[in-house]
C-alpha cells in the first residue's frame, strides 16, 4: 500500500493492529468481486469494519487510500480527473464516498479510460455508510461498472461459538464486542448512538431534533420484531404517520434498522401485510434500552425479541444477495418467524426460540402446511441437533448459519 502522507500512514497502522483480531468472511467475496468488475462499493453502518477490511485488501496490492471526511484528502480531489489519472495503475480506496456527489462522474470517466487501456477490473473500492445516497449517485453514473456488498457487524462464525452470549449482549460492532468490559462496551455504544444522532443523521436530510430521533430509535427498540405501525408511533411522538415513515426510511438507509417484509405469495390467506421492524445489531438495542449486563438481559422482557433479531441478523449475514428474507403471519395466527427463499426458489421455514428446551407452536405447523417449505427448522441457543416431532429439526445457530452459507453459494 502506498504511503500517501502521515495521516494515512497513521490510519493504516491503527487498522492493521485491529484487523488481525477478526477474520471477516466478507473478505474473499470482496476480493472475488474486485477481480470481476471495475468498482466495488462496500456499504454498511459506520464503525462496522469497512475501513479495516478495505485496508487489509489494499495492503496486498499497489493502492492509495482517501478518506473524504479528511479535508486534506478532499482537497486532493479538487481536480479529480488529474488525481485519479495519476493513480490509474493502483487500487483506489475511497472512504465515505457519498460525501462528494460530483466524484461519481469522474470515476466513470476514469473507469472507461482504464478499460480502453486494458484494465477492466480492480480499479476502485468505494466505502459508504448511506445506502440511499450511494445507490442514487452511482446508479446515475456507474451503471454496469459497479457492484455492491453490505458489510454487516461481526457474526458468530467470525468470533466463535464460545462467544455467543457476549456477541448477543454487546452486538457485532468490533469496538463494542472487543471492549475490555461490558460497561466499556456500553459506553462505546452510547457514544455511537449519540454520534449518529448529532452528526450523521442530520447530514442526510432536513434538520431533525436529535432528541426526537433518539425517542424514535428507542421506541423501535422497545418494539423489536413488531409489525410497523406508523400511526401508533406518531401518536406517541406527537407527529404524523408520514413523518414516522420518513424517519424509518432514514434509519433503513443508514443500515440501522431492518424492514423484514411479509411473505406475499399466498393469495388464499388473509395475511398480515405490514413489515416487521428490527433495530439492527442486538448491542445497539440493548444500549437504547439501558441493558448493560447478561443478567439484566436475561431478566428483561425484551430478551426473546432481541434474540430473534440477533438470529435474523446472523442468518442474513450468512446468505448471499440473491437470498430473500420474509416473515409469514395470517390473521388467524399461523406464523413463521423467518422464511429464507434461495436463488432457485427453495424456501426454508425457521422458528426462533431462546429456550434450551424449545417447543414449536401450533401456528408454525399450520403455516408450514400453507407454504410447504423444503425444510422446517427451529433455531435455538443449544449445541445439539435433534428432531422435534416428525418434521421439525432443532439446530444450533452456528450450524444453521453454516448451512445457509453453503446453500447460498
Amino acid at each position: 500500500m502506498q504511503d500517501d502522507g502521515p495521516d494515512n500512514l497513521a490510519i493504516w497502522k491503527l487498522y492493521s493492529h485491529i484487523a488481525w483480531m477478526f477474520a471477516r468472511t466478507a473478505r474473499p467475496i470482496v476480493e472475488e468481486l474486485l477481480n470481476e468488475i471495475a468498482a466495488v462499493a462496500l456499504v454498511g453502518a459506520r464503525q462496522v469494519g469497512k475501513t479495516t477490511l478495505a485496508l487489509e485488501i489494499a495492503s496486498n496490492c499497489p493502492s492509495v487510500y482517501l478518506d473524504l471526511e479528511s479535508p486534506t484528502d478532499r482537497a486532493k480531489l479538487s481536480e479529480p480527473e488529474i488525481y485519479l489519472e495519476g493513480h490509474a495503475d493502483e487500487l483506489v480506496v475511497i472512504d465515505e464516498v457519498q460525501r462528494l456527489p460530483h466524484l461519481f462522474e469522474a470515476l466513470r470517466g476514469q473507469i472507461d479510460r482504464n478499460r480502453r487501456r486494458g484494465k477492466r477490473t480492480r480499479q476502485f473500492l468505494l466505502l459508504g455508510s448511506a445506502s440511499r445516497e450511494l445507490l442514487r449517485q452511482s446508479g446515475e453514473s456507474l451503471a454496469g461498472r459497479i457492484t455492491y456488498l453490505e458489510l454487516m457487524p461481526l457474526h458468530l462464525g467470525e468470533v466463535g461459538d464460545s462467544n455467543l452470549d457476549q456477541l448477543w449482549l454487546r452486538g457485532g460492532f468490533p469496538e463494542s464486542f472487543s471492549a475490555r468490559s461490558d460497561s466499556a462496551s456500553l459506553r462505546w455504544r452510547s457514544a455511537f448512538v449519540t454520534t449518529y444522532l448529532e452528526r450523521d443523521l442530520p447530514l442526510l436530510g432536513p434538520r431533525i431534533p436529535a432528541e426526537t430521533l433518539r425517542r424514535f430509535w428507542t421506541m423501535l427498540a422497545h418494539r423489536q420484531s413488531s409489525p410497523w405501525n406508523a400511526e401508533q408511533l406518531a401518536g406517541s411522538l406527537g407527529l404524523t404517520g408520514k413523518t414516522m415513515s420518513h424517519y424509518l426510511d432514514l434509519f433503513v438507509d443508514l443500515f440501522l434498522v431492518r424492514r423484514l417484509t411479509p411473505w406475499h405469495e399466498n393469495d388464499g390467506k388473509r395475511l398480515v401485510k405490514s413489515p416487521r421492524i428490527y433495530v439492527k445489531d442486538s448491542g445497539i438495542v440493548h444500549s437504547l434500552l439501558g441493558i448493560a449486563t447478561r443478567e439484566q438481559l436475561l431478566g428483561h422482557p425484551i430478551a426473546g425479541k432481541t434474540w430473534e433479531g440477533f438470529v435474523v441478523d446472523s442468518l442474513l449475514s450468512s446468505a448471499d444477495s440473491r437470498t430473500s428474507a420474509h416473515y409469514y403471519r395470517t390473521t388467524g395466527g399461523a406464523e413463521i418467524d423467518l422464511l429464507l427463499q434461495f436463488a432457485d426458489s427453495e424456501v426454508w421455514a425457521i422458528e426462533i426460540k431462546r429456550s434450551l428446551t424449545p417447543k414449536v407452536e401450533k401456528g408454525f405447523h399450520i403455516a408450514c402446511q400453507d407454504l410447504k417449505p423444503a425444510r422446517h427448522l427451529l433455531v435455538y441457543p443449544g449445541t445439539e441437533r435433534y428432531a422435534v416431532g416428525a418434521d421439525v429439526e432443532a439446530i444450533p445457530l452456528s450450524a444453521l448459519m453454516q448451512e445457509v452459507r453453503l446453500r447460498s453459494t
